[in-house]
């Protein structure tokens, strides 16, 4: 049984990405009655509480209305192939303990189920860097790729092209997505490309 109606058919497509939210409201029950709100025309699979309280809102099978506009690796409708975890969180703090080893939990078993590789575990920023930041700066990625939920560079690559790299790792191309890139991999890092940016991210690929 859901407990959002903000749902609907996958179009063909079985799920081969999981994407990373934060709520960006107050508390857990803001977010909740938002995205189970049918005028709000939003909704997740999960949404995970600063204490580890998880609730399904969506069944796996349908299409959560999470994403919205963007792409990775090339394709687009990223909805209906992805399923969507927001877990709660203003956007200005870090994400505390049990939050986390409950997102490392729901992971786990979505990946098992769907057969989703560590790769396919993305932002909601990367695939919408012109729209989205979230989970940003202070969500903890290389946590979870220690674990085998995510990726991170096992070291530095060499200096190759940056466009090239970004492109192969699955960013849409438009401007934002150096930005997109260093809010997950380079967190605070400011200004012009460098070789330290160019370097993860072949490291990446």
């Amino acid at each position: 049984m859901s407990l959002s109606p903000n749902h609907g058919d996958r179009r063909g497509q079985v799920p081969s990405l999981v994407v990373l939210h934060y709520t960006g409201m107050v508390d857990g029950a803001s977010a909740r009655a938002r995205l189970c709100d049918p005028q709000a025309e939003v909704s997740a699979h999960w949404l995970i509480h600063e204490d580890g309280l998880t609730e399904a809102l969506v069944p796996e099978d349908r299409r959560a209305w999470h994403a919205g506009a963007g792409s990775w690796q090339g394709q687009g409708d990223v909805n209906s192939r992805s399923i969507g975890i927001e877990l709660v969180n203003p956007g200005d703090r870090p994400f505390p303990e049990p939050q986390m080893a409950a997102l490392e939990d729901l992971l786990r078993g979505i990946m098992a189920r769907w057969s989703i590789p560590p790769a396919g575990v993305i932002a909601h920023s990367d695939m919408a860097p012109e729209r989205k930041i979230d989970p940003g700066p202070r969500f903890d990625w290389r946590r979870l790729a220690l674990q085998g939920l995510a990726v991170w560079p096992a070291g530095l690559g060499p200096d190759l092209p940056l466009d090239e790299s970004l492109s192969r790792i699955g960013y849409p191309e438009c401007p934002a997505r150096l930005a997109a890139f260093r809010l997950r991999f380079r967190p605070w890092a400011e200004g012009a490309e460098d070789a330290v940016d160019r370097r993860i991210a072949a490291g990446l690929v």
